[in-house]
Parts: C-alpha cells; structure tokens; sequence
C-alpha cells in the first residue's frame, strides 16, 4: 500500500470507485513513448513527443479525439483542439530542486470544466517561478474564493499511462506508479464505500482516496487482472 499512499500525497499536493476485477474492461492505451523520461519535464521536450505521452494517459479511442495542451514557456498551450470534450496533458510539479514528476492525464468533460483551469493557472505560476507551496496555496485560495470549481457530478479522470512518474527517483525506485483510474468523489468518506474507517481502506493495494471529507476528494482505483472474475479470494 506504500505506493498508494504515496498517491494520495501527490493528489492532494497538486489539487488543493467501483472496482475492476479484469483490465479486460479498459481498452489498450496509447503506446508508451520510445524515450527516457527527463529530470525535469518543461518546455523544452519536443512538441511531438509531449503529445505523445499526454495521450498515452487514455484509451486510443479516447485520446484521439481530445483536445491536447502541451507544456509552451509561459505554461500551457493547446496542441489540438478535440472533439469529445474530453483534455490530455502531461501534468508536473517539483518534487526536488532539479527533478518533476510527470503525469500524463486525461480529464472527462466535467473535470475539463472544474479542474483543468486549476493546474492551467497553477503551471502559469510555476513558470514565473512561484514554489510548490505558493501554487498550492493559489489553489486552496480558488477554491475559497470561487475562482475554482469542485465537479458537480460523478466522473472520472484516465491516469492509465505506464509513464507515472509521481515521486522523486532514487537509487532504489524510479517513482513510476501503476496505471489508474481517478473518480471524483466530493465530501465522501470511507463510511460511505462500506469501511467502518480510513484505516482498512489504507491497508489496500488497488484503491484508495486522495482526501477524505474534502470538496476535492478522489478515488484512485488500479486495475487488477484477474484470473477468475467472479471469485474475490485473496482480497
């Protein structure tokens, strides 16, 4: 559960679910990209693979037809204008002084509408070089103030790249988490998913939640292939 909790600190840091037995239900994502992902991921990787890598977040089916951001000097800019009202781009914040993470991530119609504008304003900041701390304040702010929309209705958010780099590296881990899926769950709490607390949640290895109780709370679920999806043994 470590690599999950370390998820819920990296939602939590950047924005302030029913389960799949069989990665059968989730179409083949875009192709990961054919390089090394960088230190610190910014304008300067080429425009092309940013594209590349902000659609490998969805399924192909997806992907194809959403409006793309790439990341320009001054912060994001549109590479595509799409069709399903759905938005990929390749999220990122500093984890150390010269390392990011790299999300790759693909928002539904109603998180295109509530959430993009918090990490467009966000990467503007970082840009003219605000800390972590100060956009994540500028965020907690928006909310506060009404600049920023908490979603109004389910839906959910394609994080299932192979390309997660979500914590810094080392010597002993490549910060790479497992493909996922986000679900907007507002104000829920592990009551409301049948836990008697937060603590058994916790202790699982395929879903867990960003920010109990809060507006901006989220369910993370990992896909897990099953060998007999009508038999839960060994969960």
């Amino acid at each position: 559960m470590k690599s999950l909790n370390s998820m819920k600190v990296f939602v939590v840091g950047t924005l302030s679910i029913g389960l799949f037995s069989t990665t059968a239900l989730i179409p083949a994502t875009a192709a990961a990209p054919e390089y090394e992902l960088p230190r610190v991921y910014d304008a300067s990787m080429p425009r092309d693979q940013q594209i590349t890598l902000a659609e490998s977040a969805a399924p192909a089916e997806v992907s194809s037809k959403a409006t793309i951001y790439v990341l320009g000097p001054k912060g994001y800019e549109k590479a595509r204008e799409g069709t399903n009202g759905f938005s990929c781009f390749v999220s990122r914040h500093f984890v150390k002084p010269a390392e990011t993470t790299v999300e790759p991530q693909c928002f539904d119609v109603e998180g295109s509408r509530t959430l993009l504008p918090v990490y467009m304003h966000g990467e503007e900041l970082r840009t003219n070089g605000k800390s972590e701390a100060e956009i994540k304040a500028d965020a907690a702010n928006g909310y506060k103030e009404g600049r920023y929309q908490y979603p109004s209705k389910p839906g959910f958010l394609y994080m299932m790249s192979s390309e997660n780099r979500l914590s810094p590296t080392s010597d002993k881990s490549n910060g790479i988490f497992p493909p996922h899926l986000m679900f907007y769950a507002p104000n829920m709490t592990a009551k409301d998913i049948g836990f008697d607390s937060q603590r058994p949640l916790d202790d699982l290895d395929y879903l867990g939640m960003t920010n109990p109780g809060a507006g901006n709370n989220l369910i993370v679920v990992i896909p897990k292939t099953s060998t007999a999806p009508a038999s839960t043994a060994g969960r």
